[in-house]
């Protein structure tokens, strides 16, 4: 991801002192998989190849976890963008009830590696509210519930005579335990930490600036003409994926996002959940271990290398009032950051992973949409299978030309 893609202050990159700093490429070095991203999608590729003591070398064009790492909320929940019933027009309920299910199953990995590396991330578990405080959309949202809760997910249904928001609801789907929440910039550099004590390199500020493929691999080729050859190349580089297929991936938008100071009290926010409504484009909120708030959303269409500060600074205030009516007991809103960033959505709100279909050493792991984290765990895991010639079923959701015709 281009730094133009990026811009404000990102919260988590300004309150974070760098705990590592690591080199740059200055030798020619061999591999067996290079992985292109030093952000949180690469870190947690990185990982799983590490888990399988596959050589890995890890390239970052500009500073790790930075970027569109800076910018993420890590608000991780299993649900997708969009609810089940509008997701028929570009898939199957089957396969959409698959995706929820992965997505808990990757929310339990983030999980397992918590307990096995210690808490270094501010990582907690959540529940999760998708709500609406239209009467017309009562109908969809219960159709939401009725479809989770027929398919074995823990939730609950709630309306203004249950209500325990401060907030207008008309109706909603509580999630216990369907989320989680972390620093993404720490989550990053603690996965670096595990996957460089098993042998993966890193190294930051060293631009992969063209990829020849070989009959007996890759060779790329870095700024100040150093070459690293491998066996594959996966590309785990967000939107910035020109370098390496003119294949148009997703949908971008600008999505924009405040962070306060830290509050004293959070009355009104019932166990300070996770929450998204139900708007088009959606608002998303959630808070941080040293209390903040964090809000986002407004979305607008993405033009590269154009940054209008009128547009962004009407979103802020927007975002800002927004946070402060559904909130009216938190008395001490202030907001601290201000920061945007590009977003990328997919017709069926899933991200891409696997191999190119036109290169078997090209592999790609994007995580597009809502969920990009929670498909970087499920790419991390499963591409590390194949590599050693192990194929999940479930990459099917995640072809990356499943929407050629």
């Amino acid at each position: 991801m281009n730094l133009q893609y990026v811009q404000g202050e990102p919260m988590f990159t300004n309150t974070n002192k760098v705990p590592k700093q690591y080199s740059y490429l200055t030798q020619n070095i061999e591999s067996d998989v290079i992985i292109v991203g030093g952000g949180v999608t690469g870190s947690i590729l990185g990982y799983y190849f590490s888990k399988h003591n596959i050589n890995t070398v890890i390239l970052e064009k500009h500073r790790i976890g930075y970027c569109s790492t800076g910018v993420t909320t890590s608000l991780l929940q299993y649900e997708l963008d969009d609810n089940l019933n509008d997701l028929m027009e570009s898939t199957t309920m089957s396969d959409a009830i698959r995706s929820y299910e992965l997505g808990v199953k990757a929310l339990s990995e983030i999980e397992c590696f918590i307990n096995e590396n210690g808490n270094n991330c501010d990582y907690r578990k959540k529940d999760t509210l998708l709500y609406t405080s239209k009467k017309l959309e009562i109908k969809e949202i219960y159709e939401e519930y009725r479809l989770r809760k027929e398919n074995g997910f823990d939730v609950e249904f709630i309306d203004e005579s249950n209500n325990p928001f401060s907030f207008d609801l008309k109706g909603g789907v509580y999630c216990n335990n369907g989320g989680a929440q972390f620093n993404p910039y720490k989550y990053t550099h603690n996965l670096l930490e595990v996957c460089c004590n098993k042998g993966v390199r890193v190294y930051e500020n060293t631009e992969v600036v063209k990829v020849n493929y070989e009959n007996s691999g890759v060779l790329v080729e870095t700024s100040y003409g150093y070459q690293v050859k491998s066996k594959i190349i996966i590309v785990a580089t967000g939107y910035n994926t020109e370098l390496f297929s003119k294949r148009k991936f997703g949908t971008k938008t600008t999505t924009f996002n405040i962070a306060t100071k830290p509050i004293i009290n959070f009355s009104g926010w019932y166990n300070r959940v996770l929450i998204r409504d139900n708007n088009d484009p959606y608002n998303y909120l959630r808070t941080t271990e040293d209390n903040r708030i964090i809000i986002g959303g407004e979305d607008i269409n993405f033009v590269p290398d154009i940054f209008n500060e009128k547009i962004a600074k009407e979103k802020y205030n927007i975002l800002e009032q927004r946070l402060k009516d559904m909130f009216k007991n938190i008395k001490d809103i202030e907001v601290e950051y201000k920061y945007c960033g590009a977003f990328a959505s997919t017709k069926d709100n899933l991200g891409f992973l696997g191999p190119d279909p036109d290169n078997n050493k090209l592999w790609y792991c994007l995580g597009y949409g809502a969920n990009g984290i929670l498909f970087a765990v499920l790419g991390g895991m499963m591409l590390s299978d194949l590599y050693l010639g192990v194929r999940n079923e479930d990459l099917k959701l995640f072809k990356v030309n499943r929407f050629d015709n």
